[in-house]
């Protein structure tokens, strides 16, 4: 399976934001959805921290 980016995931969780604003999702698809935003978010979130760790570590080397 490939990897996903950060903008692939973003995009994606876009989307979902779009479909559950649309009101267009059944009870169950939202459920579903919301749970598939969460794990996105998880994601995003993980990405996020890993970068700024890694700023902070490149930054320290460097003084």
């Amino acid at each position: 399976m490939k990897t996903e980016s950060y903008s692939q995931a973003l995009e994606r969780l876009q989307k979902i934001v779009s479909q559950i604003e649309s009101g267009e999702l059944e009870i169950d698809q939202l459920a579903e959805k919301i749970k598939e935003a969460n794990d996105i978010i998880a994601f995003c979130n993980e990405k996020l921290t890993k970068a700024d760790e890694e700023i902070k570590k490149l930054s320290q080397e460097k003084q």
